[in-house]
């Protein structure tokens, strides 16, 4: 009956630590910005200025950094610079 128990919590234990590990993944990537010459962590920090600036600037919100024009990753990278310098360079 306890190596019954055992096994059991043992395998519950084990799917509790998938569940909480797989919420809390981040997704990081380094991104170059050439206007600047230097590279950025592009992680949840750099979501919140990126939405920050879609949102001042009327961009669709569902466009990634990706997919927009050399010319609005320009405008970016000169509006990000301009904020606070809390950012990450590497």
């Amino acid at each position: 009956m306890r190596r019954i128990l055992r096994v059991m919590c043992s395998a519950l234990f084990g799917c509790f630590l998938i569940l909480a590990t797989a919420g809390c993944t981040h997704h990081y990537y380094r991104t170059y910005d050439p206007y600047y010459g230097d590279y950025h962590t592009w992680g949840p920090q750099e979501n919140v200025y990126y939405n920050q600036w879609v949102t001042e600037n009327h961009i669709d919100p569902h466009r990634d950094y990706n997919h927009l024009s050399k010319d609005e990753q320009k405008r970016y990278w000169d509006w990000r610079h301009s904020q606070d310098h809390d950012h990450d360079h590497h």
